[in-house]
């Protein structure tokens, strides 16, 4: 980790003007720039970009360990790759995020759907269930579902409708990624563990949580965490690298 470089410097100022307006001067812009499943009506356009700059405002834990990544890992990815190909890279991985997220969540919201039309429910009787779950949750966090058979699927297909994405997260696990691959025997040092592991173990290893955290919905790192947007970002990342390192980036830099 060495000096901070330009683009990494900047992003990290953004973030921190998105979270402090978004907490204490335009609070309604929270919901206008974070990222909201197609079909929910506070969907717009621009969310899978403006998503990445919108962090947790109940935890500083969140923006903190993020831009913490940020800096550290960003910056000799940064002076690797240059300024320019370092934006396109960031925010492809960040924009790839959202796709797998939002593909993910696609997954759920149909499985509930056609769960609930074969336990008899018409288009418009399910659609009024999504409404009045997404008014329940935001209103008391809580939300009523119709007990049939495949409950859990109605309950992932909610869940997907009402919840909206936030953070810097998959940008950085691309780079995450793309470091792993430029500096494959960099030992890392973890705060709860206390021997170096190098970065070609490290990075696999949180990917494998992410995939075991998806898929069981058991988390080591608590609840709401989108863990499908992390392996989005990482795997965007990583084609990104590999196609780039096949063909010589380090003699293609567009600075």
């Amino acid at each position: 980790m060495g000096r901070i470089t330009e683009t990494v410097k900047i992003l990290l100022i953004v973030n921190v003007i998105f979270y402090l307006g978004t907490m204490f001067i335009v609070p309604q812009a929270f919901d206008l720039f974070s990222l909201w499943f197609p079909e929910n009506p506070n969907f717009e356009f621009w969310q899978p970009l403006t998503h990445m700059f919108m962090h947790d405002q109940n935890s500083i834990f969140h923006i903190l360990f993020n831009m913490y990544a940020l800096w550290a890992f960003g910056s000799p990815v940064e002076q690797l790759l240059g300024q320019k190909k370092f934006i396109f890279f960031y925010f492809s991985a960040g924009l790839g995020a959202a796709l797998i997220h939002t593909l993910v969540g696609y997954y759920h919201y149909q499985a509930g759907y056609d769960a609930l039309l074969s336990s008899g429910f018409s288009p418009a009787e399910i659609q009024d269930v999504l409404h009045k779950a997404f008014d329940g949750i935001r209103r008391t966090g809580q939300y009523s579902y119709p007990d049939i058979a495949d409950a859990d699927q109605v309950k992932g297909m909610i869940q997907a409708y009402s919840t909206s994405a936030v953070g810097a997260s998959g940008a950085i696990y691309g780079v995450l990624v793309a470091f792993g691959m430029m500096f494959p025997n960099v030992e890392l040092f973890l705060i709860f563990v206390p021997i170096p592991i190098k970065a070609k173990y490290f990075i696999p290893g949180l990917l494998l949580l992410d995939l075991f955290s998806g898929v069981t919905g058991f988390s080591l790192f608590g609840q709401n965490i989108a863990n499908f947007a992390h392996l989005g970002g990482a795997i965007f990342g990583f084609i990104m690298i590999w196609y780039w390192k096949r063909n010589s980036f380090n003699n293609k830099r567009w600075n």
